[in-house]
């Protein structure tokens, strides 16, 4: 990266963070840290110390963006427990808002609220009622043919209603990442733009460029510049050519991304320019210590850009497709696109942003990673990913699982109650093995929350606080319409 380079002092150890309002604050310099490590715990500690050699004044609050609100009550309760030196343990000062919601935000403190909207008119839930309505005039335009279909014999509105919602919802998921679409459509140009030259809309699609040209007309002469493509436009080229003598932008003196696995360009981009003024840190869980970005499938769409982690020893500076497997561990290489696409995008646009504006954007990366305790398979499995060790090294260090070893398991459940009831019986098991293990150190995940979640309150809800098998719950990520 190019660019001035900051100080970064890291200890793995962590004794806790004690507030004291004798001590000399110091100053919050502006610049992009990015901090990797194939550990949460390590990017918590990591965080926790920097919070507390760096501390804002005491009446400023610290802006933690996370993933879910899971990621965030975990980070609130163990930044909270009383350190090892016995001082007290506080998470006090501390906001955590969702992607989305900090971008608007500093959209907003930048460019003003008088020029943005609290919300836009643009965003998914007003935009859904006004697609309920532009709906109920497509009739007879033979580009809107695909949709007239799916609305015939529709009487009750059912079917425009949830058409209106997924459409509302692509269009919302469009203006985030894919702006340069919208752009080309509102433009007249019914093409996706891609690698290569733009590709033309199929036949049976020319209805998406259509529609969105119809709801920026029904919007008004603004439409545009209040979507947030528009309004993410004119927050960069304000940073961008931002001067000195302007006073400094209204924006947080520190900004800190943790443990979010993917964000989009646009998100990406706003932060590193947010970074001319302010400190933006970002904690990345980065499940490999070397350079990987080029063993997972379409690394040939990757724009070339520099190499911020290192190569493996002894492997090659070029791969070709036919040595891919051989360089690989299986896992990272399925399942890991979206990781590899996150970090490679934050390399490019910190090189792309370097050169442009009035000033170079101060950085530094910080590595951080940390073997992982072998003995188990869970263990081995983590620590060949963050080695990268191929099918072939794993087998030729001839591991044997321990027996007895249960830190991977894979049960086979006929329904999502079941699901449920052998993860209750688990837990149980868990608790009854260790007696320190307490509830807020688990975390379970699921693909869908909704669709567990009358199950969860099934089983984990069937026993009240004086049965020995009562466990404390709490599902988060549910959407405010199924919360009472």
């Amino acid at each position: 990266m190019s660019g001035v380079p900051l100080s970064w002092e890291f200890s793995p150890v962590i004794v806790g963070v004690v507030l004291n309002h004798r001590h000399v604050m110091s100053p919050i310099e502006p610049g992009l840290i990015v901090l990797h490590s194939n550990r949460m715990e390590v990017l918590r500690d990591g965080l926790v110390q920097w919070l507390a050699g760096h501390p804002l004044d005491p009446l400023e609050t610290d802006i933690i963006t996370v993933q879910s609100n899971g990621i965030a009550q975990w980070l609130r309760s163990t930044l909270a427990r009383t350190g090892a030196d016995g001082g007290p343990g506080i998470a006090a000062a501390l906001d955590t808002p969702m992607p989305s919601r900090l971008m608007w935000s500093l959209y907003r403190r930048v460019l003003g609220e008088a020029q943005v909207p609290e919300s836009s008119p643009l965003d998914e839930q007003p935009l859904t009622w006004r697609l309920m309505r532009l709906l109920s005039n497509i009739a007879g335009r033979a580009v809107y043919a695909p949709l007239q279909r799916f609305l015939d014999d529709d009487a009750d509105l059912r079917k425009r209603y949830q058409l209106a919602e997924r459409l509302a919802d692509l269009f919302d998921q469009y203006q985030v990442y894919r702006a340069d679409w919208l752009a080309d459509w509102e433009a007249g140009l019914d093409h996706l733009r891609g690698p290569g030259e733009p590709r033309a809309l199929d036949a049976d699609q020319l209805w998406q460029a259509a529609l969105w040209r119809d709801i920026l007309a029904d919007v008004g002469p603004q439409a545009a510049a209040l979507g947030r493509a528009g309004v993410h436009e004119r927050f960069v080229e304000a940073l961008r050519h931002w001067q000195a003598s302007q006073g400094r932008p209204d924006l947080p003196r520190r900004i800190v991304v943790f443990g979010v696995s993917s964000l989009p360009r646009q998100s990406l981009e706003a932060l590193i320019e947010a970074a001319r003024w302010t400190q933006v840190l970002v904690c990345v869980h980065n499940p490999c210590e070397y350079h990987w970005a080029d063993i997972v499938e379409g690394r040939s769409l990757l724009r070339s850009v520099k190499r911020h982690q290192q190569l493996k020893p002894g492997r090659p500076a070029e791969l070709d497709e036919d040595s891919l497997h051989a360089q690989a561990h299986p896992l990272l290489a399925s399942w890991g696109r979206q990781g590899r696409d996150y970090i490679a995008l934050l390399e490019e646009l910190e090189d792309e942003s370097a050169n442009q504006g009035s000033e170079p954007i101060p950085f530094m990366v910080a590595p951080a990673f940390a073997e992982v305790d072998e003995t188990t398979m869970l263990g081995a499995l983590q620590d060949d990913i963050r080695g990268l060790r191929s099918l072939a090294d794993v087998k030729e260090a001839g591991r044997i699982a321990a027996a007895g070893d249960s830190s991977v398991h894979f049960h086979i459940a006929h329904s999502a109650l079941r699901e449920v009831e052998i993860l209750h019986d688990q837990l149980l098991a868990a608790f009854n093995n260790d007696p320190e293990l307490q509830p807020d150190d688990i975390i379970v995940m699921v693909p869908d929350i909704e669709q567990y979640a009358p199950y969860i309150e099934a089983v984990f809800g069937l026993y009240g606080p004086e049965d020995r098998r009562r466990i404390p719950y709490f599902i988060v990520d549910r959407g405010p319409g199924q919360v009472n």
